[in-house]
C-alpha cells in the first residue's frame, strides 16, 4: 500500500445486493478495495455479518458514512461516532468518509442537504470535523456533494471545501461525479474545480452513474453506468493527481456482477494508462 493513500487501485462500492453474487464467484473479483456505509453494518449479525467478514478478513476496505450530518443544526452525534470507531477497529477499515452536508435536524431527513456556503458555517463544521476525529481517532476525509439549491453564500462552492480542509485540517474524499453534476446545474468548469482544490488532501475519488433530467439539470442517483463525460473528467483528474485510488458507486438498478466488474477494469485500464505515460507522476 502506497504511504500517500489508504488503499489502491480500483474498488467497489459494497451493497448487500451483491453480497451473494460476490460469494458465488469461482476466484476472488477483480476489485482491489470496497466501501461500505458503517451505519448500514454496525450490530448486523448471522449470515449477512459473516459475509462481511468474510470479505473484510480477505480485502481492503473503506467506509463512507450517511448519517453524521456534519452541517446539521442537532448536536453532533457522538454515541455513532464511538460505534463507528469500534467497527472501524473491528474491521481493520483503512478510512473514514463523510458528506460535507447534512442530513439530520430533529430526526433523519433520508436525504444529504447542502450548508451555506458562508464563513460562520466553515468554522462550524469545521469544529465538527475535527471533534469527530478526534473521537474515532483518525483523520477522515469529506467529500464533496451534489446540491441543487444554494440556501445562502458569501463565498464559491469551492472556496468554501477549500475552507473547510484548511480550518478542520481533513482529507479530501473527491467524488468526480457529483464536481459534474454540479459543473452543469451551476455553471462552472469542472476542470478548474478540481485544479482549485488542495490535491495533496486527496484519500481517493468516487466515480458513479447519473440521470438527465435536462440539458442543463442532472440527478446524482448512483443508478446507472457511469456516463461518458464523467469519464472523460476522470481521465483528466489523473492526468492531474496521477492513477489515485478510485472506487465505482451504485445504490440501485443493478446489473449482472460482470457489468459492474467491468467498470472497474475500465476505471483500472485508466490508471494503468496513466502510469504508464507518467509513472513517477505526483500530485500537483
Amino acid at each position: 500500500m502506497s504511504p500517500r493513500f489508504p488503499v489502491e487501485g480500483s474498488g467497489l462500492g459494497l451493497r448487500r445486493a451483491l453480497l451473494g453474487p460476490l460469494q458465488d464467484l469461482p476466484a476472488p473479483p477483480a476489485v482491489d478495495f470496497f466501501e461500505i456505509a458503517p451505519e448500514n453494518w454496525i450490530g448486523v449479525g448471522g449470515q449477512p455479518g459473516r459475509a462481511l467478514r468474510a470479505l473484510t478478513e480477505r480485502h481492503p476496505f473503506v467506509c463512507h458514512g450517511l448519517s453524521l450530518s456534519l452541517g446539521g443544526p442537532a448536536p453532533l452525534d457522538e454515541a455513532l461516532l464511538h460505534r463507528v470507531r469500534d467497527f472501524l477497529d473491528a474491521h481493520r477499515v483503512r478510512c473514514y468518509s463523510e458528506h460535507l452536508s447534512y442530513c439530520a435536524d430533529d430526526a433523519q431527513l433520508y436525504d444529504l442537504m447542502p450548508i451555506p456556503f458562508t464563513e460562520a458555517a466553515v468554522q462550524r463544521v469545521a469544529a465538527r470535523i475535527r471533534r469527530a476525529q478526534d473521537i474515532v481517532g483518525r483523520r477522515i476525509a469529506v467529500e464533496n456533494v451534489s446540491y441543487y439549491a444554494i440556501p445562502g453564500a458569501d463565498m464559491s462552492e469551492l472556496e468554501f471545501v477549500n475552507a473547510v480542509l484548511a480550518e478542520a485540517d481533513c482529507d479530501l474524499l473527491l467524488d468526480v461525479n457529483n464536481v459534474y453534476v454540479n459543473s452543469i446545474n451551476h455553471g462552472y468548469d469542472p476542470d478548474a474545480y478540481i485544479a482549485g482544490l488542495p490535491l495533496e488532501r486527496v484519500a481517493y475519488l468516487h466515480v458513479a452513474g447519473h440521470y438527465v433530467e435536462a440539458p442543463d439539470l442532472i440527478v446524482d442517483t448512483h443508478g446507472a453506468a457511469v456516463a461518458d463525460p464523467v469519464w472523460a473528467l476522470l481521465e483528466r483528474t489523473y492526468r492531474r493527481l496521477g492513477p489515485v485510488p478510485t472506487l465505482l458507486e451504485r445504490d440501485f438498478n443493478f446489473p449482472p456482477l460482470a457489468e459492474l466488474l467491468d467498470e472497474v477494469a475500465r476505471v483500472r485500464a485508466l490508471q494503468r494508462a496513466i502510469a504508464a505515460e507518467a509513472p513517477h507522476a505526483a500530485v500537483a
